[in-house]
């Protein structure tokens, strides 16, 4: 008896893999990062923190926000791509079609955290970037639910 999994193809399997696991370490880096910049900063969220640093507690430093809402839209779409993606590799894609969209998605969200965070760059390049990821993930949600009707 096959199964849905006798038709998942390597290639794809380990592109997306490749591409969750990218996705995995920039959401990880930006715990770091919020903790550098917080460190640069002295804007500390938390009394023990504070205390410790010899600083007022601040939660309104606008650097240490912006890379906390980097980190917040990351935690808002990154784990989607996670699913869908999955799922997406379930339908039998197109080999060149998946891998491409898997890089367009991890890419766009490392450049998203870029313009947004690291290196501060003026619209549009930060919905641009979102975007990137945006609609790919989009395409493959409704490939998915085309292909399971």
């Amino acid at each position: 008896m096959t199964s849905v999994f006798d038709s998942i193809d390597s290639t794809v399997f380990r592109s997306y893999c490749f591409w969750c696991a990218a996705l995995v370490i920039k959401m990880l880096v930006m715990s770091v990062l919020t903790g550098l910049k917080r460190h640069a900063k002295k804007a500390f969220a938390n009394p023990e923190d504070a205390k410790v640093n010899k600083v007022k507690v601040v939660n309104n430093d606008p650097d240490v926000e912006r890379v906390r809402r980097a980190h917040l839209n990351d935690l808002e779409n990154i784990p989607l791509f996670f699913a869908i993606g999955f799922l997406y590799i379930l339908t039998g894609p197109s080999v060149s079609l998946a891998v491409n969209l898997f890089r367009i998605v991890g890419i766009s969200r490392i450049v998203h955290t870029l313009v947004y965070a690291v290196v501060v760059i003026p619209q549009p390049a930060r919905g641009l970037a979102w975007m990137g990821a945006y609609f790919p993930t989009w395409y493959m949600a409704v490939k998915v639910l085309l292909a399971f009707i």
